[in-house]
C-alpha cells in the first residue's frame, strides 16, 4: 500500500484568522479546518492537532460535534496547563483524543514523536481496513479474539478438509465460512449454503444429492441436487444440529467417498466439493444425547473454528455500529452524523443476545427512528440498565436525567425553547446550553 501524504489537519478552537505556530510546522503540510471548511476535502489526512490552548470551555464544548463528525482521525490536543482541571477537557481529551500536550513546548521531540505515532497508527488501520475490505467481507474487528479468528482462517483456508464452525446465533458464521472458500483453493467455484433446519425433512434428500426425471411423483425432470451444484466449489451445511440421521447417513458416505446418489440414479458418481459445516449447538451433547451420528461429527470436526458472541468482543462494538451506520446511511431521511455518547455507552452495556444481527437490526431502526442529528439510546430502541446506572457517578445519573426530561420536554412542545424553559423552571440560555449540550437541536 502506497505511503499517504503527511498532511496534518489543525483545528483552532478560539478560531485566529492565523494558523497557531507548532514545532512541526516544516515537517507537515498543514491543513487549516473549521465548521466551515470540512475534512472530507483533504481526508488523506490521518492526524489532527486540536488546538484548544485559549480556548473558553464553552469554545471546547461548541466544537464536539465536529469531532465527532470526524473521529476517523487520530487527534492531539494541545492545551494550557491549568486547562487539565476542566472537566470539559477532560471529557473531550478521553472521547476524541489519541494523545495531548500542555504548553508551552519545553522541546518539539515530544509533539513529533506523538504526531509520528498517531500517523504510524493510521497507516496501519488503513492496512487493516484494506485486509477487512479484500479478504473478510463485513466481518470489521479489531479485537484480540477475533484477531485470533482470523488467523485461524487463513489456517485452514488452503486445507482441503471438513471445517466445522460453531458459535452463538447471528455471529456471522456464514461469513466466516465465505471467508474460508475465498482464500482456499476452490475459490473459483461456487460457494452453496444450506440451511438444514428450513427445509422440509420430506424434501431434503433432494434438496442435497438431486433425483432423476420419474424417480417419484412430481418428478418430472432431471435435477441437481446442492452437492453436485457446488462443486469445484464449497458447500455450506448451516445448522448441521437439525440434520435427520436418516440423511447424516448419506452425508457420512459422501464425505468419506466423496461421491453422491441421487434419488433414482443407479449407479454413484463423484462430486469434487468441499463441506463445511456450521451449528449454533454443541454437536458433541447432540452425540451424547443420540441425536447426532458420533461418526459424522468425528469427519465434520476435522477443523474447527468458534465464533465469539458479540459481548465478548467488546472493542468490536462500537466500530461495527459505525460501520453498519455509514453502510446503511442511505435508509436516513435526515442529516444523521453519528451516534451520542449516550447511544454509544447504551451500545457498550447491552448484552446483545442476538449478536451482530441484531445489532445490524438496531442501527438500521435507528436510522429510521432518529429525527435529530446524533443517533439516541431511545432510536436504537435500547437503554442503559439499572444495574449499570447504580455503578455510575451521581454527576452522570443527573445528567442521564436531565437530558431524558428536556428530550420529553421538547417533544410535548413541539420544540418551542420558550415553553420548554417555562416548564422546566429554567432560563431561556439555560435551555439553549442544555440543547446544545445534549445535540437536540433540530
Amino acid at each position: 500500500m502506497s505511503e499517504i501524504p503527511r498532511k496534518l489537519a489543525i483545528y483552532d478552537a478560539n478560531h485566529h484568522d492565523k494558523t497557531p505556530e507548532l514545532p512541526v510546522c516544516n515537517q507537515w503540510q498543514l491543513i487549516q479546518c473549521d465548521h466551515h471548511n470540512a475534512l472530507t476535502e483533504h481526508h488523506d489526512c490521518g492526524v489532527g492537532i486540536a488546538y484548544l490552548a485559549g480556548a473558553s470551555k464553552d469554545e471546547i464544548q461548541a466544537s464536539d460535534e465536529f469531532f465527532y463528525a470526524n473521529d476517523w482521525l487520530h487527534w492531539i490536543a494541545i492545551i494550557d496547563r491549568q486547562q487539565i482541571n476542566w472537566n470539559v477537557v477532560i471529557h473531550f481529551i478521553t472521547q476524541h483524543c489519541y494523545d495531548y500536550h500542555t504548553l508551552p513546548f519545553y522541546s518539539s521531540q515530544q509533539l513529533e514523536a506523538a504526531i509520528g505515532h498517531a500517523h504510524g497508527m493510521h497507516l496501519l488501520q488503513q492496512c487493516d481496513q484494506y485486509e477487512h475490505n479484500n479478504s473478510f467481507n463485513e466481518m470489521v474487528a479489531t479485537s484480540n479474539i477475533m484477531l485470533q479468528l482470523f488467523q485461524t482462517i487463513r489456517r485452514v483456508s488452503p486445507v482441503d478438509a471438513p471445517v466445522l464452525i460453531t458459535g452463538p446465533s447471528g455471529t456471522g458464521k456464514e461469513l466466516v465460512a465465505k471467508a474460508i472458500h475465498q482464500r482456499s483453493q476452490h475459490h473459483k467455484g461456487p460457494f452453496i449454503a444450506v440451511n438444514c433446519g428450513a427445509i422440509p425433512e420430506n424434501l431434503l434428500e433432494s434438496e442435497l444429492f438431486g433425483h432423476t426425471k420419474g424417480a417419484f411423483t412430481g418428478a418430472s425432470r432431471h435435477k441437481i441436487g446442492r452437492i453436485e451444484a457446488a462443486a469445484g466449489g464449497t458447500l455450506l451445511l448451516d445448522e448441521i444440529s437439525e440434520l435427520p440421521q436418516e440423511h447424516q447417513v448419506k452425508i457420512l458416505r459422501f464425505l468419506q467417498e466423496g461421491t453422491i446418489d441421487p434419488i433414482g440414479a443407479v449407479e454413484s458418481h463423484k462430486v469434487n466439493t468441499r463441506v463445511i459445516a456450521a451449528t449454533n449447538k454443541s454437536l458433541q451433547e447432540e452425540v451424547d444425547k443420540g441425536l447426532f451420528r458420533a461418526d459424522l461429527f468425528y469427519r465434520l470436526n476435522v477443523l474447527s473454528l468458534d465464533v465469539p458472541a458479540l459481548n465478548q468482543r467488546g472493542e468490536d462494538i462500537e466500530l461495527l455500529a459505525k460501520y453498519y451506520l455509514e453502510k446503511f446511511r442511505a435508509d436516513s431521511q435526515g442529516d444523521i452524523r453519528g451516534f451520542s455518547r449516550d447511544a454509544l455507552q447504551a451500545l457498550r452495556q447491552y448484552e446483545w443476545p442476538g449478536n451482530v444481527r441484531e445489532l445490524i437490526n438496531r442501527v438500521r431502526r435507528a436510522l429510521v427512528m432518529c429525527n435529530g442529528r446524533w443517533i439516541g439510546p431511545e432510536d436504537l430502541g435500547i437503554g442503559l440498565s439499572l444495574n449499570t446506572m447504580d455503578l455510575l457517578p451521581l454527576e452522570k445519573v443527573r445528567e442521564q436525567a436531565e437530558q431524558q426530561a428536556l428530550t420529553n420536554t421538547l417533544q410535548k412542545t413541539g420544540h418551542n425553547v420558550s415553553e420548554t424553559a417555562r416548564k422546566l423552571g429554567v432560563s431561556r440560555m439555560t435551555c439553549y446550553r442544555l440543547i446544545d449540550k445534549y445535540n437536540l437541536m433540530q
